[in-house]
C-alpha cells in the first residue's frame, strides 16, 4: 500500500541561507559527497591522498570551472576517498568578453533550475552570473558524465549525493582557516566522518 505524502517526514529541507544571493561577489568553502559516500576517488596511504582514475577526472573538472564561469576563481581544493573539499570565489567583474545567452555553450545548462528555455521569436534574457549553486551542478554533471565514460566493470550513474555543503566565508581569518582544513585534510582521514573504516 502507498504512503501518503506526509510533509514533516518528506519535506527536503534547504540548507542555503534564507533570502541570500548566493550569485554576489564572495567566497564560500564546500563540501560534496559522493553518491552513498562510497570510495571511488582513490587511497590515502601515509597520510596522503593517491587519485585513481576517477579522482583525476574529479580534479580536472575542479580545474575547469574558472574556463566555464568567467567570473568564478578556485581556490584551495582537496579529493579525498569518498568527497571533496574546496573554496570557490565569485567576483562581480568577468575577466573577458561575454558571449550572448544564445551563443554560450552553458546557456542551457546554467539556466535549467530556473526554468528559461530558449524559443525562437522570443526575446532571448540576459546572461546572469551564476549561482554557487549553477556552478556546483556544473561540476558534478560534467564529472559524472566523464566518469560514466570510463571503462568499469561495474555500472554507476550517479555519483554524487544530490546537495551540498557550503560555508559563507565572511573574512580572511575565516578564509585561512578552511584553506588550513583542506590541505590538512588527508593527514586526519583516520578521523574523519566520511570515512567508512573509522573506529
Amino acid at each position: 500500500m502507498k504512503s501518503k505524502f506526509d510533509p514533516r517526514k518528506h519535506h527536503r529541507r534547504s540548507i542555503r541561507l534564507k533570502g541570500y544571493d548566493y550569485s554576489q561577489t564572495g567566497a564560500y568553502y564546500v563540501t560534496i559527497v559522493t553518491q552513498g559516500r562510497e570510495c571511488l576517488f582513490g587511497e590515502i596511504i601515509d597520510k596522503e591522498m593517491y587519485l585513481s582514475n576517477y579522482g583525476e577526472i574529479v580534479q580536472k573538472w575542479w580545474n575547469e570551472i574558472p574556463i566555464h564561469f568567467p567570473n568564478v576563481e578556485t581556490g584551495a581544493f582537496v579529493i579525498m576517498p569518498n568527497h571533496t573539499h574546496g573554496n570557490i570565489f565569485i567576483f562581480e567583474e568577468r575577466r573577458d568578453e561575454v558571449l550572448s545567452p544564445r551563443d554560450n555553450p552553458n546557456y542551457k545548462y546554467q539556466n535549467a533550475n530556473i526554468g528559461d528555455t530558449y524559443n525562437q521569436g522570443v526575446e532571448t534574457p540576459p546572461l546572469h552570473k551564476p549561482t554557487l549553486g549553477q556552478i556546483l551542478a556544473y561540476f558534478k554533471y560534467q564529472s559524472t558524465k566523464e566518469m560514466n565514460g570510463v571503462e568499469t566493470d561495474k555500472a554507476i550513474t550517479k555519483f554524487w549525493q544530490r546537495n551540498y555543503y557550503e560555508h559563507i566565508i565572511r573574512n580572511e581569518k575565516e578564509l585561512q582557516q578552511k584553506t588550513d582544513y583542506i590541505l590538512d585534510n588527508p593527514s586526519r582521514w583516520d578521523e574523519d566522518d566520511e570515512n567508512p573504516l573509522k573506529q
